[in-house]
């Protein structure tokens, strides 16, 4: 069947008492995330460590398949780091952060900066389709699920209705959590660039939100609830081209927020316990070398490096070896070596990223690192 894309905004009621009920649920819990996320005394901590653990989801979600520790070491020594899927979940976190900088100074999201987002993701300029002959195929039955938009003239005429819909608030009175299950549709639905579509479609969902000031920074860990919920995620996109049914649609991309939200507020609430352990211990232990810069680097970066703590702490190598060092001696830290270079683990915040499975490696070292930890 083939879906032929309406203009933005849809011309029927949308908002009903099922999509009301769970709009509230989702602000509720985003409100409580920007919350709490500003009790994190350094924004770039939250940005770097969630955005990684976005990125690696999302990634996922296209069978872009990655451990946190080849994420971590990529970050460190990229040259020492041939996995594939690692480069690419990095590239995600960097589109991510560069379009974060971009609408948090703009307040909109233009085709331009899309089309950059989408070549971070992608490290190539290839822009939006012009060549026919794009399908998006079912990999279990190898059956064309879904044909988009085949010419570059209508492929750029619905971005730029797609774009005028996310900047303009006068053309619609829609809730904007409702309209950015809209514009995510929208998005998929065009499918504008060769490659890079659904990982590009869920940056531009967490952006939006900072449009929105729904949220101050792009910290909403929502592919974990899409992969959670994959089957259900793309029959529903599916079923809004089948039949024009929006409310089902628009009520799982709502409880995807609500539950999202209600982890990301768990882990970061996880993380400022952990920071605050850590202040106190390492306030008592290192009085003279304790600073608030020395606290945010090692939470910053689950794995740092000596050169991290340079530039961060503007030390000399001398000073960030030592540092370093008695850390690990008091058990705040663990060194390994990837090479010839030394590198430097927080262990209970990796923890907080981990799944079981990498989680393995580590588990005798968590009761020495901090025994009340868990």
């Amino acid at each position: 069947m083939h879906y032929h894309i309406p203009l933005l905004p849809p011309q029927q009621d949308l908002e009903t008492r099922a999509v009301l009920k769970q709009l509230a649920a989702a602000h509720r819990r985003l409100a409580e995330l920007k919350g709490i996320a500003a009790t994190i005394p350094n924004e770039s901590i939250l940005i770097n460590t969630l955005s990684l653990q976005e990125a690696k989801d999302s990634s996922a979600i296209e069978n872009i398949i990655t451990t946190h520790d080849e994420l971590y070491k990529a970050q460190l020594f990229g040259e020492f780091i041939t996995s594939a899927s690692a480069k690419e979940v990095n590239n995600y976190a960097e589109a991510l952060k560069h379009g974060f900088d971009i609408v948090r100074k703009n307040k909109i999201i233009t085709i331009n900066h899309i089309i950059d987002i989408q070549k971070i993701l992608e490290q190539n300029d290839a822009g939006f389709r012009r060549l026919p002959g794009t399908e998006l195929i079912n990999q279990s039955t190898c059956k064309s699920v879904y044909k988009p938009p085949q010419l570059y003239d209508e492929i750029i005429s619905l971005i730029e209705n797609m774009v005028k819909f996310i900047n303009n608030s006068d053309d619609s009175d829609l809730d904007p959590l409702v309209k950015m299950a809209l514009i995510h549709h929208q998005f998929e639905s065009i499918h504008p660039f060769y490659d890079g579509n659904g990982r590009t479609g869920r940056i531009l969902n967490i952006l939006y939100l900072v449009v929105q000031d729904l949220l101050d920074l792009p910290i909403l860990y929502l592919s974990r609830f899409i992969i959670n919920n994959k089957f259900d995620y793309y029959r529903l996109l599916q079923k809004v081209r089948d039949e024009g049914e929006w409310e089902e649609w628009i009520v799982y991309m709502l409880k995807g927020i609500e539950q999202a939200a209600k982890e990301t507020i768990v882990l970061i609430t996880r993380m400022r316990v952990l920071m605050q352990d850590y202040k106190t211990r390492i306030r008592k232990e290192f009085p003279k070398m304790y600073s608030q810069d020395l606290l945010n680097n090692i939470f910053r970066h689950p794995y740092t490096k000596i050169e991290f703590l340079m530039n961060e702490l503007m030390v000399s190598r001398l000073t960030a070896t030592k540092y370093a060092d008695l850390l690990v001696s008091k058990g705040f830290l663990t060194k390994e070596k990837i090479g010839r270079s030394n590198f430097y683990i927080n262990v209970p915040l990796f923890m907080l990223f981990k799944n079981e499975a990498e989680a393995k490696q580590f588990a005798p070292r968590i009761q020495t690192i901090n025994p009340n930890f868990s």
